[in-house]
């Protein structure tokens, strides 16, 4: 594409935009849209982008760091477009003063640190819903287990009942045909 269908725009952000991962996120973006040109933080809150490529990924672009997630929370974004340059080769993040910067890296870890004790709590209250959930399957398996346990003492007693009667209606019959002399007592064991 020819230059002629390039622009820069001038990006100030206003509101909770450093020491929360802001410029790596705004970078990974550039990179994705291969846009060219930088960030860096300005005043104690506020980041300023200059951005350059074709019109269509620079509006993405835009969009796409207004939906950046918290910790971020942008109150303003003022865009203002100058004319193309052309010098930048690469999108890159301007570094501050070593201490700042080190001080921006340690507020971002404790960003991603809480986020991940935040997901392991999460995880972990999933894991006792899990568990109460299992408690109550054993619980219905075990009912379960005494029910056909039931049924089967209450079945065997019954067969061991009617065993009984059917034995004592069996001596009944052979004891009448002996007495109607059909069987001689002889024949029966």
């Amino acid at each position: 594409m020819s230059d002629s269908n390039k622009k820069q725009f001038h990006i100030s952000v206003k509101g909770k935009v450093q020491r929360v991962g802001f410029r790596d996120k705004v970078e990974d973006i550039a990179d994705s849209l291969e846009l060219t040109g930088y960030v860096q933080n300005h005043s104690s809150k506020d980041v300023v982008i200059v951005i350059e490529g074709e019109e269509g990924k620079i509006t993405k672009f835009i969009q796409s760091i207004r939906n950046i997630p918290p910790p971020v929370k942008i109150k303003s974004l003022e865009v203002a477009e100058y004319p193309y340059s052309g010098k930048y080769s690469e999108f890159t993040i301007m570094r501050g003063e070593m201490m700042e910067e080190f001080a921006e890296r340690f507020d971002s870890a404790i960003y991603y640190l809480h986020n991940i004790d935040q997901k392991q709590d999460q995880m972990l209250d999933k894991q006792d819903q899990m568990l109460g959930k299992q408690d109550t399957v054993i619980g219905l398996q075990i009912e379960t287990l005494r029910e056909i346990k039931g049924v089967r003492s209450d079945f065997q007693k019954t067969f061991t009942e009617e065993l009984i009667e059917i034995r004592g209606e069996i001596r009944e019959l052979r004891s009448a045909m002996i007495q109607a002399g059909y069987l001689k007592k002889a024949d029966v064991q």
